[in-house]
């Protein structure tokens, strides 16, 4: 009986945990942007590899 208990006790102390996890995520606006992942496929990978360049050519200049 008194493992149970034990069992009982080790998933409520589970479920705290990932409650505690999934409100952090939230609040860390972990799932903000749920539009680009599902579109992000369909642009072409050097596009992507071009903005970066351009990107990092800007912050190089402006330090």
């Amino acid at each position: 009986m008194s493992a149970i208990f034990i069992m009982i006790g080790a998933s409520l102390l589970l479920a705290i945990g990932f409650l505690i996890a999934f409100i952090w995520s939230v609040k860390s606006n972990q799932y903000e942007d749920d539009y680009t992942p599902s579109v992000r496929m369909l642009f072409d990978n050097t596009t992507i590899q071009e903005t970066k360049q351009e990107t990092n050519n800007n912050t190089k200049k402006t330090k």
